[in-house]
């Protein structure tokens, strides 16, 4: 769920490569994005939970993991545009941010 649709694809097109596909007329803002045949459904409705409940670590709370070629590529992405992460305490190549809504995300590289 998000509050602003523009600003939600800014982060989940542009920043994260996701591809905007049509979406059906809902009576409410949102947006549908493809990835590897599977798809995100951005809504603009009201979000259920304060962002001041939400866990410090976004590995302990509701969020969506995405496969990546290259987590340093991402890692300077996020950087550039002030996008706050933190990489996996495993050691493992992953990192964890919130989109601009507080949803959170894992990116997870693929190999190496």
């Amino acid at each position: 769920m998000v509050r602003d649709t523009g600003r939600a694809l800014h982060f989940y097109n542009k920043l994260l490569g996701l591809a905007v596909i049509e979406r059906r007329e809902l009576g409410f803002p949102g947006a549908w994005l493809e990835i590897n045949g599977k798809q995100i459904h951005l809504l603009e409705v009201a979000t259920p939970a304060p962002a001041d409940r939400q866990p410090g670590h976004v590995g302990r709370d509701n969020h969506v993991a995405l496969l990546v070629d290259n987590i340093d590529e991402f890692a300077r992405r996020l950087e550039q545009v002030g996008v706050h992460f933190i990489r996996s305490r495993s050691g493992r190549k992953a990192l964890f941010c919130r989109d601009p809504d507080g949803n959170g995300i894992e990116l997870i590289q693929t190999s190496g």
